[in-house]
């Protein structure tokens, strides 16, 4: 049987990188085009320690803002809508053609080289999910400097951490946020905090004022100023800013990922091989075409899924994209995802399955979706792509059953996995192939069945491999480590924002320089896709048996009475550890009690056994709504369920843990604290009155 053209574009991409990639970059407009696509060599580190490094495209000179915009007006597409901005949260409503985008940009970076900023500085973005936001990013790019996106609301020592990391000449930000049916959250005693802190003071403030909460006053002995001000002058003089061409292997942005010392890792993006994947990747795996397909990706833009698929992947297509500002419960209600593809015709939603499960539970019998369906609103959706933590199977196919009972037979649900590193998906299922021989995409080919559970199978430039601990490649089907073989694909990282030897030690020194730790565990099933089932971090190990938390989340919530479930590991004498589970229910009236039935948990573990293994039953389990805590990204925060749970088996409910700022809601650590000591406080009374029991016996 011939390989599937996925299987066969991917095969082209590694095996031969330099003509793969060439065929890539001629889609794109390029102030000097390269002379190679790939160039591989090493770095030495203090003390001798050499390792991989590689450059993509290396003598090329690009501008990421002239191929997002003005590629697209000087190709008669200026008319097209480029940005549509949904807001259900200020009740607001905004829509932008590549024309008005264009003149909203060059006149912004007119401003920011007039406030000084030049090609390689850097400026600071801490902003809510506005149009202004997406000005600036581009705006940054335009002049060739680099972009900080900090997420809106993060704390003051954190927002100031990242002020020192960085150094930027300018923040931009909007006088509030609003979270929701919170309401507006006032920035200004955020920023002037963090810069109080921060021994690293910027030249300018640039503030965007909204009309739910003014920034009062605006100290311009501080150096704040008023954007929409600067903004208005600039046009009153006609002030614009060419695009500054950047050579291939200078930054476009850093984003800052959690590192597991506390202290954020900068992730840098280089301007050439960022624009270059991610023009594919929107084509490849998204299935957007360009001018008339719309995105709508429910993220943010402090997070890399918002930097590439809300706004340069799309851009660079000259697709339409969705600038959502709410969440897809509260604002107002569990409908608001199904109305928006309704309303602007959207061809690919693209959201985290921790979304999908809030919507679950607050439309339990699918009738908002069910109201849109009936319509016909879903007609125009051809795939609901989901990431950001692990899809389990279950998610998959109740939304694939959803979207072909309402409507849209032939949308597809697909798994894709990636990370902050990568800057675009390592694995998913391509949706059209454009396989680097033609310009037009490859149609007629199908894409590769879905299996839920799975993250599809790797994407062009990433070597997925598994390993074991010694680096060696396991057997199809075997979990281990799973690794990249380096050169990365373009949009990945080369290194960190000024620590060549933190990202030698963070990625490449565990497996000596041959394979990239991604910091995941999962297997390479015997059809090629790719299983990410945990962080290596959360395997566990029962009796000398390695055991994913993914696994057996998956198999807990196989059972239908289960909404959503978290395992972390517990310590055992006899075992060294249990996998123990938190559960929340697939119900409005949810038990107050932590403790379940025994009925539910007898037939919780018989799905774990009968899924994974007699070795892998659970060693408890505890029930509860809004315990389970998460980042603003959707991603499990495992680590504090499990010190949690290490803490109250010795006895101490009341002990700190660390609790990163990215989380969504910090009230949720005080319900899960409140439930394990409901749940050990009982575990013991029974135990007292067993030991009773047989005493008098």
């Amino acid at each position: 049987m011939a390989p599937h053209l996925q299987d066969e574009v991917h095969r082209e991409s590694v095996e031969d990188p330099e003509a793969f990639w060439s065929k890539q970059a001629a889609k794109l407009h390029w102030h000097k085009n390269p002379s190679k696509a790939l160039e591989q060599s090493t770095k030495t580190l203090p003390g001798g320690i050499t390792h991989p490094h590689w450059k993509w495209f290396p003598d090329g000179e690009i501008s990421t803002s002239y191929n997002c915009i003005d590629r697209h007006v000087v190709a008669g597409n200026g008319d097209n809508l480029a940005i549509v901005w949904e807001s259900p949260v200020s009740g607001n409503k905004k829509k932008y053609t590549y024309k008005e985008l264009l003149h909203e940009v060059e006149t912004l970076a007119g401003v920011l080289r007039e406030e000084g900023v030049r090609k390689g500085d850097v400026v600071l973005i801490y902003m809510p999910m506005i149009p202004a936001a997406l000005f600036a990013m581009l705006a940054i790019t335009r002049l060739g400097a680099i972009h900080a996106v900090v997420f809106g609301g993060f704390s003051p020592p954190s927002l100031a951490q990242r002020m020192e990391a960085s150094e930027p000449k300018i923040i931009m930000t909007a006088s509030c946020g609003i979270e929701g049916a919170k309401g507006p959250v006032g920035y200004q005693s955020l920023i002037r905090k963090a810069v109080d802190k921060s021994s690293f003071k910027p030249h300018r403030v640039i503030v965007w004022q909204r009309d739910q909460l003014r920034w009062d006053p605006i100290n311009k002995e501080d150096g704040e100023r008023n954007w929409s001000r600067l903004v208005k002058s600039a046009r009153n003089r006609g002030l614009k800013a060419d695009a500054v061409p950047i050579r291939s292997d200078e930054a476009i942005y850093i984003i800052y990922t959690s590192g597991t010392t506390g202290l954020p890792k900068g992730v840098v993006r280089q301007a050439a091989g960022h624009a270059v994947g991610l023009n594919l990747s929107i084509r490849f795996l998204f299935g957007i075409r360009g001018p008339g397909d719309v995105i709508f990706t429910a993220s943010d833009i402090g997070w890399v899924v918002g930097h590439s698929y809300i706004v340069y992947a799309p851009l660079l297509a000259g697709a339409t994209t969705i600038l959502f500002e709410g969440k897809p419960v509260g604002t107002p209600d569990a409908g608001i995802f199904w109305r928006t593809i309704e309303t602007y015709k959207v061809n690919a939603l693209f959201t985290a399955p921790t979304a999908l499960r809030a919507i679950k539970r607050d439309d339990p019998d699918n009738d908002f979706i069910g109201e849109v369906g009936r319509r016909g609103g879903l007609k125009s959706l051809r795939t609901l792509f989901l990431a950001g933590e692990r899809s389990e199977p279950s998610i998959v196919q109740k939304y694939q059953h959803l979207l072909e009972k309402y409507g849209a037979e032939d949308a597809s649900v697909v798994d894709n996995w990636w990370s902050s590193e990568s800057g675009s998906p390592i694995s998913g299922l391509a949706q059209f192939a454009a396989a680097g021989k033609e310009n037009a995409l490859i149609k007629g080919h199908k894409p590769l069945r879905i299996k839920p559970g799975a993250a599809g199978k790797p994407m062009p430039g990433f070597d997925v491999r598994v390993v074991d601990d010694e680096g060696s490649v396991v057997e199809d089907g075997k979990m281990g480590n799973i690794v990249l073989g380096v050169p990365l694909a373009p949009t990945a990282l080369t290194t960190l924002w000024k620590d060549e030897e933190r990202f030698y030690r963070g990625y490449l020194k565990r497996f000596h320089g041959k394979w990239l730790d991604t910091g995941d565990a999962g297997m390479i099933d015997e059809d090629g896709y790719v299983h990410v089932m945990s962080r290596a971090d959360d395997i566990i190990n029962v009796a000398a048996h390695r055991f994913s938390t993914g696994a057996i989340e998956q198999a807990i919530s196989s059972h239908p009475d289960i909404g959503e479930c978290c395992v972390v590991g517990v310590p055992d004498a006899m075992k060294g550890m249990l996998p123990f589970a938190f559960v929340s229910l697939a119900t409005h009236d949810h038990p107050h009690d932590a403790v379940p039935a025994d009925s539910l948990f007898k037939e919780v573990n018989r799905e774990v056994r009968d899924h994974i293994g007699a070795i892998a039953g659970l060693g408890g389990m505890i029930q509860g709504a809004k315990m389970i805590p998460k980042t603003r990204s959707g991603k499990t925060l495992r680590r504090v369920l499990r010190e949690l749970v290490e803490n109250a088996v010795h006895g101490d409910f009341d002990k700190e843990v660390a609790v990163p700022t990215t989380i969504e809601d910090i009230e949720v650590v005080s319900v899960a604290r409140q439930k394990i000591r409901e749940y050990f406080e009982h575990k013991g009374k029974e135990l007292h009155r067993s030991t009773e029991s047989r005493a008098k016996l």
